[in-house]
């Protein structure tokens, strides 16, 4: 630091702010030695030590305030912290807190390639420790939807067949007999992605679909998923091109705000970065024809199967 440099209040600050965790850590240290080590000027960090005397906690409290060890500054130049103001205190969860994080980290632990890293039961101990009081006692009580995944989850983890009735929209009911590939959780969603028996063919199954699920004990043969990629999630933004009419273009908004846009007298063509590809169904569907996604194939995939739909809705 620039010693013929006058420093600013928040620069004064800052020094502070460094000085305290730096003392609780370090315990007796020669100024000469905290001043090197923080780059700050000797004569400059022994007076904002001996200002720490006047720094506390807002109740103003003799002992809510910074203390130093006076004497040991006075005959050795050295800085201890004395008072740390609870510096070193942990803050607690209330139990309502603890519980409400509880009830997350239980239901968290039933999402696909969660449960199986062992995690859970030491962030559930963590938490039950680190409150203030016990939390209170949790009961969650399990929902048709959640039967059906275990039972789904169950026979992926011992590689059977699982039996249950498919229900669609406006549709009858059929049962079906599935080997599971995969288990999916898309937009808070839960599918099952498997070769269906009957239709002899890979299928998705939206699990609020399904009921009476009966896990068998047909072994499940290995089949090869065509559409893998689809359903596969990378980590940060992507690329989705779509193809657009002219005119629409000001009605596509912040859509093309970032995008890279190749200009067409009757359909334009824009390459965008998204979060999650399949959103784009929506703008597709409100533009009626004029906006068509070309890529990536999941985005493709998930308008059409949208659209299809909501067509059911009216047949």
């Amino acid at each position: 630091m620039n010693a013929g440099k006058p420093l600013l209040a928040i620069d004064r600050v800052a020094i502070v702010m460094n000085l305290v965790p730096y003392l609780v850590e370090r315990g007796p240290v020669s100024v000469d030695e905290a001043a090197r080590e923080l780059d700050v000027a000797p004569d400059l960090l022994r007076r904002l030590a001996e200002g720490l005397v006047v720094i506390g906690l807002p109740e103003g409290m003799h002992n809510d305030l910074f203390d130093i060890d006076w004497d040991l500054l006075d005959e050795r130049d050295e800085l201890q912290l004395l008072n740390t103001v609870a510096f070193e205190r942990v803050p607690r969860l209330t139990a309502r807190e603890a519980a409400a994080l509880l009830a997350g980290l239980q239901l968290a632990g039933s999402a696909p390639g969660v449960a199986d890293q062992g995690v859970i039961p030491g962030l559930i101990a963590k938490l039950s420790r680190g409150a203030s009081a016990p939390p209170a006692e949790l009961t969650l009580t399990a929902g048709p939807s959640d039967e059906v995944r275990s039972a789904v989850m169950d026979a992926l983890d011992r590689g059977v067949a699982v039996s249950f009735t498919h229900q669609k929209p406006d549709a009858a009911p059929t049962m079906r007999t599935v080997d599971p590939v995969k288990i999916l959780v898309k937009d808070d969603q839960w599918y099952l992605r498997g070769w269906c028996h009957l239709r002899r063919e890979m299928r998705t199954f939206h699990l609020d679909r399904i009921s009476d699920a009966v896990v068998t004990d047909v072994p499940a043969a290995a089949h090869h998923d065509p559409e893998a990629s689809i359903f596969a999630r990378t980590d940060g933004p992507l690329e989705a091109t779509i193809r657009f009419a002219p005119h629409v273009a000001p009605l596509l908004g912040q859509f093309l705000d970032h995008a890279v846009v190749t200009p067409h007298p009757t359909r334009s063509r824009a390459v965008l970065r998204v979060a999650d590809p399949t959103q784009l169904k929506r703008l597709a569907a409100r533009r009626g024809g004029e906006v068509e996604i070309v890529a990536p194939d999941e985005a493709r995939v998930a308008t059409l199967e949208w659209a299809r739909a909501g067509l059911a809705q009216y047949l």
